[in-house]
């Protein structure tokens, strides 16, 4: 993958030093060999996938709105969408 045994570890056990963390193409690479999904590696990693990144700036507004809801209100909402696998 083009990178140290020991930067994995690192990776792995969470002691990075801020600028050290997983570039979008490192994790990309990592959710290709591990065959995961690739948005909730980006997400772990605290890190934006680009297609949500396209639609926040489409919709900033409601998405700001979405971020004040209390939990209740979310599963409520989600419940309302029929999102698949959501945790009830």
């Amino acid at each position: 993958m083009g990178v140290s045994v020991s930067y994995i570890s690192k990776v792995e056990n969470g002691k990075l030093h801020f600028g050290d963390y997983p570039s979008e193409k490192f994790i990309h690479k990592l959710a290709d060999e591990l065959k995961a999904d690739e948005d909730e590696l980006l997400l772990l990693a605290d890190k934006v996938p680009g297609s949500i990144r396209k639609r926040i700036r489409q919709r900033p507004e409601l998405f700001r709105r979405l971020a004040k809801l209390d939990n209740a209100t979310l599963d409520s909402l989600a419940a309302s969408l029929e999102i698949p696998n959501w945790p009830k």
